[in-house]
């Protein structure tokens, strides 16, 4: 095994060298992968300049970045005396954890080369390393354990597609994941891949999803209340809400638009688009098709209609109400809480689906494509409840959201049910912070919540 690392090390040369174009492509062209690399290639991460219990809490881009703050703010309450360190790997994670997470050091996770992680380690003297859902960098963790410190899961998740991956590398699994303190699993299933891989029972641990914790059931909340006021939306009007989308869905959401809004005009729709570098194009989108839009980060009212090519389908007047473009980081979770009905994306692609829990937690009327793999537990909750259902196609989507405005009874009662759902769920993070408090000897562990363990 001291040859692994520097095996590791030659694979990720070979892997850089190849992708290298495409990363020089979007650095120049689209402006990403310009900052960080110090941190990232080096691992010239903020040294550390207290000496009392830290920990490095770890989280891959903004999904993970977002499950963190209920977990940051029970930490925070039960041990305000340790420091937390806060990295992620992309850039839309470390903008928005910068914006939750403000009095904390925020910065990049170092890629996993040996050098770079044993620096990191060096500079940051956690106490205690904390990973969000699944992170095997194996350099990071064996370095991690020869410096002796401890490394731990926490809403853990192993999709089916996952599992097969790492079961044809069983041998490797079986030398990092005794190397964790823990292993807190979102559920029995997961759990069970995880022990089978490698994980010894006694590590692993059942808290459920810290997803279903902090979710803001009231639609009267502050921030809320700001976007309705910065939308211009009247009480009363049917609000579409398709959030977390990829290209095509935005194009499907538009249509879906203009076809009901002759059966109902006051219908409003909100696009909010999934990463950041899309904006442009989603207004762009709208434009194209001659409709005024309304963006959250200028409050200003554009439109195409005057400079549209003549060829431009279906030309709208321009006292229509404008489509709304949510292009900002970090205000979809109140966003969701404006949706009568609410499509959530990245799942009518290949994504795999994106977080639908905060849509049902305020109740609205929920629906998503078929490709939802990454919240497949989710997902056969709801939909067991009959607090959910599924659009196959543009066509799919159009038909549901007609019912539900023709019979907004139904589509009441279909979001009672997933609200009551997400509410029955919650609980994981006292269990999650009660086994972190066990990596931390200087807090009074027997003051948390006592943690369940997987049988």
């Amino acid at each position: 095994m001291p040859l692994l690392p520097w095996v590791l090390n030659l694979a990720y040369v070979l892997f850089l060298a190849l992708v290298a174009p495409v990363l020089l492509f979007r650095r120049v062209v689209k402006g990403k992968y310009r900052t960080g690399w110090g941190q990232k290639l080096l691992g010239n991460l903020p040294p550390r300049t207290t000496d009392g219990p830290c920990l490095w809490l770890h989280a891959v881009s903004v999904g993970e970045v977002l499950q963190l703050q209920t977990i940051v703010k029970e930490l925070t309450a039960a041990a305000p005396h340790v420091e937390l360190f806060i990295t992620t790997t992309t850039p839309t994670g470390l903008d928005v954890a910068r914006t939750k997470f403000p009095q904390h050091t925020v910065c990049y996770f170092p890629l996993d080369f040996s050098w770079a992680v044993r620096r990191a380690i060096a500079r940051v003297r956690p106490t205690a390393i904390v990973l969000v859902e699944l992170e095997l960098w194996p350099n990071f963790l064996l370095a991690a354990q020869r410096m002796n410190v401890p490394v731990s899961l926490i809403n853990g998740r192993i999709s089916e597609k996952s599992f097969r991956g790492y079961s044809k590398i069983r041998p490797l699994m079986r030398r990092l994941l005794p190397a964790f303190r823990f292993l807190a699993a979102q559920n029995e299933t997961y759990a069970n891949r995880l022990k089978s891989l490698g994980a010894p029972a006694a590590q692993v641990h059942v808290t459920g999803s810290i997803k279903f914790d902090g979710i803001e059931p009231r639609r009267d909340n502050p921030r809320t209340i700001e976007l309705r006021r910065a939308f211009g939306l009247a009480e009363g009007a049917p609000v579409f809400v398709a959030g977390s989308t990829q290209d095509p869905e935005e194009e499907y959401a538009l249509r879906v638009w203009q076809t009901l809004r002759t059966e109902f005009p006051a219908l409003r729709l909100i696009l909010v688009p999934r990463h950041k570098e899309r904006f442009e194009e989603v207004a762009a989108l709208v434009e194209r098709h001659q409709l005024p839009l309304l963006r959250r980060s200028t409050g200003n009212i554009s439109s195409a209609a005057s400079s549209a090519s003549p060829s431009t389908l279906n030309p709208q007047p321009s006292t229509l109400n404008p489509i709304l473009l949510l292009d900002t980081l970090g205000e979809l979770a109140a966003c969701w809480g404006l949706a009568d009905v609410a499509f959530v994306g990245g799942s009518l692609t290949q994504r795999g689906g994106q977080n639908m829990i905060e849509p049902a937690g305020y109740g609205a009327a929920v629906c998503f494509g078929p490709n939802t793999w990454n919240f497949k537990d989710v997902v056969e909750n709801l939909l067991t409840g009959n607090a959910a259902r599924v659009v196959r196609t543009e066509s799919d989507l159009l038909e549901t959201v007609r019912g539900w405005l023709r019979n907004p009874q139904e589509a009441a009662a279909q979001g009672h049910r997933a609200q009551r759902l997400v509410q029955a769920q919650q609980g994981a993070t006292a269990r999650t912070v009660a086994l972190i408090g066990t990596l931390l000897p200087t807090t009074r562990v027997d003051a948390w919540a006592t943690p369940s363990r997987a049988a």
